[in-house]
């Protein structure tokens, strides 16, 4: 899985689907109790059920395993019913990731784009500092 930066999105939205945000929400609130795939299945559909709408299991552990080949979410395994099962924990809290998501969006516009973005850098910097003194807010109002 690779994260798509989709402009016409809002906050995790631009970097992820519907179920994707509501599966790392659960982990984060789950914290270090883990969770395993059916868990996390289960959680995403009753959540998707209010839209009248569901999503397979194999979608969900494909995810959380795209998650932990980034280093976004990590694993034990446990034995139980059935054999081997994996409980999965995040690497970051929300605000972690979300700047490890920038990191990589920046650091990737900085390869491919080296001086155009330094100067949209320069200029978003700029801009934030004239707003902070005139006692505005940066961003789009």
């Amino acid at each position: 899985m690779r994260f798509v930066f989709d402009t016409s999105e809002h906050g995790l939205r631009t970097i992820m689907k519907d179920y994707q945000e509501i599966c790392m929400r659960f982990l984060w609130e789950m914290g270090e109790e883990g969770v395993n795939s059916r868990k996390a299945w289960l959680h995403i559909n009753k959540v998707l059920l209010e839209e009248e709408r569901t999503i397979s299991r194999a979608a969900v552990i494909n995810f959380m395993n795209d998650m932990v080949d980034k280093g976004v979410f990590r694993y034990t395994t446990k034995t139980g019913k059935g054999g081997h099962h994996r409980v999965y924990y995040p690497n970051f809290d929300e605000p972690g990731f979300k700047e490890h998501i920038a990191r990589q969006i920046i650091e990737k516009l900085l390869e491919e784009f080296p001086d155009e973005t330094n100067t949209a850098l320069v200029k978003i910097k700029n801009e934030g500092a004239g707003q902070a003194e005139a006692g505005g807010h940066p961003g789009p109002q």
